[in-house]
């Protein structure tokens, strides 16, 4: 009964805008076909279609709703198709003040301790001292594969099971956890440096005997120059494993990068970012654990807790209808104990794991319509954690239709 209710509310979503007049509303088709061995097995076609809905409308002098909703059908080994609800919120403003309450997107100041779309409530402030923001928000109803929380070996191991529709509420789900975040963000201290800092408290409501709970301290400075933006950052992690016995520790993460923006008429931009997820260090750190995965390799894909990466990336547009990026990511361990899957071998001895190459195309014939070319290679044999280990590849190729 419980399914049959989330598929009607879905249905209501992708049919609302044909009652509503005075709404913006509109598809997005995308469909994409994969090949390759990212997952070092045998190489296996992807195919994946996405079918998005979108909807908004005003309320009132001062507030939006928006719905997006979507499915999708894919082919990876076997088919599987996929609902969900996406971004979903309404949005209230009172003079400096507004609220947000629904589905949306949070991201946190370094962009890979909390990231995606979560369910909740928000309140800003826009003052001459800043923006000040503060919410909370829920995971447990959000789609596991897109959220993709992996904090802890249980939560690894209900993401790696497969969505099956009879086993609807086990399968399909993340994590149960809900966090709370005070943010303060200005452009422009001493009109020279843009700070945006944030504090993360994250509480662990899963079924787990031991629960992983911990809190974040977060701080990031970008300061412009000319054509070039510095910016450095870090966070410190506070956790609480109870269970039979009780373990609090400390951890620490951090950015530091440029990017340099290219004077023309069609911009270009070179980026480098070294971003660090600190790993074990005895008598003084444990490794850095983020709320949500996000990945740094086109064909390496590992959360960042115990790694370094290094990612210099290069983007062009040629005319308004083609563009090309270039993306080399560096990936190194921090410590022999956190990270122990591909390419390490078994004598676990080598830091480093390889280069992670990637290069897109892009090209536009209309403004509603984009095709994307990419692929990439990860070559454990120019780093030292698994030189025998075999190269990884993958080659995408997708196209996206918008109707609105």
């Amino acid at each position: 009964m419980k399914v049959k209710i989330i598929s009607f509310i879905i249905a209501i979503v992708f049919l609302l805008p044909s009652f509503l007049y005075a709404a913006d509303f509109g598809l997005v088709l995308n469909v994409m076909g994969g090949y390759g061995n990212p997952e070092i097995e045998e190489n296996e076609p992807e195919i994946k279609t996405d079918l998005w809905t979108y909807f908004s409308t005003l309320v009132g002098d001062n507030g939006e709703f928006i719905a997006t909703a979507g499915f999708t059908l894919g082919s990876n080994e076997e088919f599987y198709h996929v609902p969900e609800i996406l971004h979903t919120e309404f949005t209230m403003r009172f003079g400096a003040s507004g609220i947000r309450v629904g589905r949306f997107t949070y991201i946190d100041p370094l962009a890979f301790i909390a990231s995606g779309l979560f369910d909740g409530i928000q309140y800003s402030y826009n003052s001459s001292k800043g923006i000040f923001s503060i919410g909370a928000w829920y995971t447990g109803l959000l789609y596991k594969k897109n959220v993709n929380i992996t904090m802890t070996s249980e939560d690894m191991e209900e993401f790696g099971k497969p969505f099956d529709y009879s086993d609807f509420f086990n399968t399909y789900f993340a994590p149960r956890r809900a966090f709370a975040a005070f943010g303060w963000e200005h452009p422009s201290v001493g009109e020279l440096v843009h700070l945006n800092s944030a504090v993360i408290a994250q509480i662990d409501f899963t079924n787990a005997d031991s629960k992983y709970n911990n809190q974040y301290i977060i701080l990031k400075a970008g300061m412009p120059v000319n054509n070039l933006l510095f910016e450095l950052g870090g966070s410190i992690e506070l956790s609480q494993v109870s269970g039979e016995k009780n373990d609090n520790s400390i951890a620490l993460a951090g950015l530091a990068g440029f990017s340099w923006l290219f004077p023309g008429e069609y911009n270009s931009r070179l980026s480098f970012t070294g971003r660090i997820a600190g790993g074990v260090v005895d008598g003084f750190c444990d490794a850095f654990v983020p709320i949500t995965t996000k990945y740094y390799g086109y064909v390496l894909k590992h959360k960042l807790s115990g790694l370094s990466v290094m990612t210099l990336d290069y983007s062009k547009r040629f005319n308004n209808a083609i563009g090309a990026s270039f993306t080399t990511s560096y990936f190194i361990r921090n410590d022999l104990g956190t990270y122990l899957s591909y390419p390490v071998d078994s004598n676990n001895n080598g830091y480093f794991l390889g280069p992670d190459f990637s290069a897109r195309a892009t090209w536009s014939p209309a403004s509603d319509l984009q095709f994307n070319l990419s692929g990439g290679t990860f070559l454990p044999a120019l780093g030292n954690a698994g030189r025998k280990e075999k190269a990884m590849w993958r080659v995408e190729l997708s196209a996206t239709m918008a109707i609105f």
